[in-house]
């Protein structure tokens, strides 16, 4: 196998046991067999259903392998055997299955990848419950939690996935005909898992998945044969935002159109220059945006670029979009004129790109400056013009009487006005130009003193010396002016991202996020107001403010920002300019998700106490229903059965009657204290009296009240033990509850050490079984009422021994830790605090 390539992972996927997987696996086994391929059978399970058992005649079946886990024996897929064999394809069943401890991997799909990686094709099942990702939402829909999961990487790296599809309905009348389960399980299966309702749930989430799987194989192939023409597969519809007030209007129009498709994506796209500079977009609407594509179920993308038809277009074609929704242009008539825009642009280089201009209230009414257009600072622009007026002429003086050569009097002239662009900007510079114009021809071009130019190279030296000095004046101011802006959207870009992360920490973002904004700005204070109700428009009240006296109105601000509607926020101290005021509001934005994640996690908070005591009252019912009514039926069919006249009992048949009955008796009151008490521990009213206790005291009254199993416990307490202080009645109750628990899952014929010792202060006591343990991160689960892990027999109780237990201790001032026993099973470590 050395050099051989990975093999092919083929998988058949199904909505729910049952739809036909294996057998389908199977079928196209034996086709391949009979076409002469080498084909053998690693592991499938046919569970007893014989038309599936009949599709493995005539193929080869590599042998399992044997494993024993706690006394019991399991079978297992030899992978070993199966990449010694090296066939070229191997049938490997339940992809998501579990192995047994022991076993070559934890689970079967790694079995598979090592299969894979020695060049051997497979082809196994799964169904769409035990994808990873899905888990959750599928238990959710059945109830059922699925213990067996595989990663959905695992899946979507096959080759080929095959859907094997089955409607509910049929589905339902295989498994009454008890082709899918044997007859006595067939009516609580219909009933439960095999709901319609289930299974038309499940089929829709294994369409979908496996339709995102063939997106995903169509989009490789696309980009691995440069395939960039849109193939109209499925509908997408794109949305191209700008940040402006229409963005709203275009993303309900396009989720319009995307609604007409059945299964149609919504996609919503923002631009923004490679050069990281304002392009009038308005950060507060592109957040309301976003926020609104997300709930119409759409995602949102932002794309860089300096070519917005290009890149934008680019966009589209990567993600096939088969329409395209786009704004009607803010510009007037005259800029239209000038250039085509960004619309005409894009719908002239769409191709097959379907192209939807969009009017909207904001067409032609040109688009809002973001902020003043002056480049440099009023200090630099008074000194270019002193420099102008003043330069030129002593630069005149100091040159006539030095009677230079013209064309070096020019670049003289012209070294000033570049002067003059560097320090006073544009229009200082072409003031200078111009006057620099008129003295070199006065002055120093003959003939000197008259307007007139005797020689025409004259002429075009000081043609080019306006020319170059304008051209310079204009580079000059453009990179003052982009370098403000670089600054400004730095700034802006800091203040922004502090602002991100005051909104992600801490539980209050939203005083953080007030008082941040108020130190960025300067202000005086900041407040956030809403309105009262729709009868009291004028009513506002404070949600929060940070700084001196809070606004009570958005009239009294000197800010005020509408975040929506009976939302505002208000902020005093000084006037903001435009481009100010789109990162206030940004703040505003991002205030008023901070608002709705604080009141959002308030009603969490009054809602868990609610469930749990809603988790605790169902399951106090389901007790009382079951499990209490269990001994209590035991109790009164042994006394009515003594009471009866019609049958003559036998001595010995009495006596086990009333032992029937005392024992059954003694369950019911032992359970009806466990929950009295642990409505007691939960209302702090139970009376805890601490005295020195003796463990050899009290260990033999707990021993004797388990009754016929107490000769499975084996006490090991060592001679000359301290006395623990302890309430003596509680002790015995919690001893009581620990060893029972640990009989009840211990072996037949395996018994449960009672052992004590003491370290320090305190004396430990440890109850020890022998039975199947419990995984480390259920350590805690276990002590939580009406927690059984799984456990749903008629004599398990109701879950409170263990949950009743840490608390009596806890009560008593000590621990109760849950431990490994070394060799399997699980140690209950009681810790109380040592006797004076």
């Amino acid at each position: 196998m050395e050099g051989r390539p990975r093999g092919r992972l083929r998988i058949y996927l199904g909505a729910a046991p049952g739809v036909g997987k294996t057998f389908a696996m199977l079928s196209e086994a034996r086709r391949a067999g009979q076409r002469g391929k080498d084909v053998v059978v690693g592991l499938v399970e046919t569970h007893d259903r014989e038309r599936t058992a009949r599709l493995l005649d005539g193929l080869e079946i590599l042998p399992r392998l044997t494993l024993s886990y706690r006394g019991a024996t399991f079978t297992e897929l030899d992978a070993g055997a199966v990449i010694a064999r090296a066939p070229k394809t191997a049938v490997i069943d339940e992809l998501a299955h579990t192995n047994v401890p022991g076993s070559r991997n934890a689970k079967r799909w790694q079995d598979i990848e090592e299969i894979l990686d020695a060049g051997i094709d497979v082809v196994s099942t799964v169904n769409i419950q035990h994808l990873e990702s899905l888990n959750d939402v599928v238990e959710q829909i059945t109830g059922v939690p699925q213990r067996e999961t595989v990663p959905d990487e695992v899946v979507r790296r096959a080759d080929q996935i095959e859907l094997v599809d089955m409607a509910p309905e049929a589905l339902r009348r295989r498994m009454a005909h008890g082709n899918i389960y044997p007859l006595e399980r067939v009516d609580a299966a219909l009933a439960n898992y095999f709901r319609v309702g289930n299974l038309t749930a499940l089929r829709e989430l294994a369409l979908l998945w496996v339709a995102d799987k063939v997106d995903e194989q169509l989009d490789r192939y696309r980009t691995d044969h440069a395939i960039a023409t849109t193939w109209e597969t499925r509908e997408r519809v794109l949305v191209a935002l700008t940040g402006g007030k229409e963005g709203d209007t275009l993303v309900r129009r396009a989720a319009r159109i995307a609604d007409r498709s059945k299964g149609a994506d919504l996609l919503a796209v923002h631009i923004t220059r490679a050069d990281g500079l304002s392009s009038g977009a308005n950060p507060a609407h592109l957040v309301r945006q976003r926020t609104l594509v997300e709930d119409l179920g759409g995602t949102y993308h932002q794309v860089v670029g300096d070519d917005i038809p290009r890149a934008l277009l680019d966009f589209a074609h990567g993600v096939n979009a088969t329409q395209l929704v786009l704004g009607a242009s803010r510009r007037g008539r005259f800029a239209q004129i000038l250039s085509r825009g960004v619309g005409v642009t894009t719908a002239t280089l769409a191709g097959a790109i379907d192209v939807h201009m969009v009017p909207h209230e904001a067409v032609r009414k040109g688009r809002a400056r973001a902020g003043s257009g002056a480049a440099l600072t009023r200090t630099r622009r008074l000194s270019g013009w002193a420099l102008a007026l003043l330069g030129l002429p002593l630069l005149t003086a100091a040159l006539l009487p030095l009677h230079l050569a013209l064309p070096t009097e020019i670049l003289l002239f012209l070294l000033l006005v570049v002067g003059v662009a560097l320090a006073g900007g544009m229009w200082p510079a072409l003031t200078a130009a111009v006057l620099g114009f008129a003295l070199l021809n006065w002055f120093f071009t003959p003939p000197v003193r008259t307007l007139t130019i005797a020689q025409p190279e004259n002429v075009l030296s000081l043609a080019i010396f306006v020319l170059v000095a304008a051209m310079v004046s204009t580079v000059v101011d453009l990179a003052a002016r982009r370098s403000r802006e670089a600054a400004r959207s730095r700034a802006d870009a800091e203040v922004l991202s502090t602002l991100a992360g005051h909104v992600l920490r801490g539980e209050a973002a939203l005083p953080s996020l007030m008082s941040r904004l108020r130190e960025t700005f300067g202000m005086t204070s900041v407040t956030l107001l809403e309105r009262t109700g729709e009868a009291f428009p004028d009513d506002w009240r404070i949600v929060s403010t940070s700084g001196g006296p809070p606004s009570t109105s958005p009239g009294e601000a000197d800010n005020d920002v509408v975040i929506e509607e009976g939302l505002v926020l208000a902020a005093q101290g000084r006037l903001l300019d435009a481009s100010d005021r789109r990162v206030l509001e940004a703040f505003a934005a991002q205030a008023a998700v901070a608002l709705r994640q604080q009141r959002l996690r308030a009603v969490a908070e009054r809602a868990e106490p609610l469930a749990e005591v809603d988790r605790m009252r169902t399951a106090l019912l389901a007790a009382v229903s079951h499990d209490l009514r269990t001994p209590l039926a035991a109790a009164m069919a042994s006394v009515e059965s003594l009471r009866g006249t019609d049958v003559d009992w036998s001595p010995e048949d009495r006596a086990e009657l009333l032992a029937t009955a005392d024992e059954s008796l003694i369950k019911l009151n032992r359970l009806v204290s466990n929950l009295l008490d642990m409505s007691r521990l939960q209302a702090g009213a139970l009376g805890v009296a601490l005295t020195p206790v003796a463990i050899e005291d009290v260990l033999p009254h707990a021993i004797d009240e388990l009754g016929p199993v107490s000769d499975r416990i084996k006490a090991d307490v060592p001679p000359g033990l301290p006395e623990l202080m302890a309430d003596p009645a509680l002790l015995e109750r919690v001893l009581v509850n620990l060893m029972a628990n640990a009989v009840r899952y211990s072996p037949a014929g395996r018994g449960v050490l009672v052992s004590a010792s003491w370290h320090g202060e305190n004396v430990e006591i440890r109850i020890a079984d022998r039975g199947p343990g419990i995984p480390p991160e259920s350590h805690e689960r276990v002590f939580m009422p009406f927690q059984r892990l799984g456990d749903r027999d008629s004599h398990a109780g109701v879950g409170l021994g263990l949950a009743l237990s840490r608390g009596l201790t806890e009560a008593m001032g000590g621990t109760l830790v849950p431990e490994d026993t070394p060799g399997g099973g699980l140690t209950m470590t009681i810790s109380l605090r040592r006797a004076a």
